[in-house]
């Protein structure tokens, strides 16, 4: 189970979840005046979490690579780097101006970018 990203436990995350909830809260005693203060706040700890990950995961493929011949697999990586650094800006960019739906929007291209991507490298084995 340890390959797959989303079951791997955190610290990193658990602080994460920990920096939400602080910053919701302070929301709520603050109010919406300092709401873009915040939210920038939040996503700036948010992009330093994920380029943390991102350099761990592409560690972790590039110590693997001399030890297996799936050089096909290895392909993907750029992939799914590059989501993640189009996502970042998408998500403040649609989380500012367009709200949840639009968030939810920015990423369920990102995924369907990615899932297009894994189906059609999937049909050419």
């Amino acid at each position: 189970m340890a390959d797959n990203p989303l079951q791997q436990p955190t610290t990193t995350s658990n602080t994460t979840r920990q920096d939400l909830h602080a910053i919701i809260a302070t929301r709520r005693e603050l109010g919406p005046d300092y709401e873009d203060a915040l939210v920038d706040s939040f996503l700036d700890k948010l992009d330093v979490e994920i380029a943390a990950r991102v350099r761990s995961e592409v560690a972790r493929q590039t110590a693997g690579i001399g030890k297996d011949n799936h050089r096909g697999k290895d392909a993907s990586v750029p992939v799914a780097l590059g989501s993640l650094g189009i996502g970042i800006p998408l998500t403040a960019i649609a989380a500012d101006n367009a709200g949840g739906p639009g968030l939810f929007l920015t990423w369920v291209g990102i995924v369907f970018v990615n899932v297009a991507y894994a189906l059609s490298r999937r049909s050419h084995r």
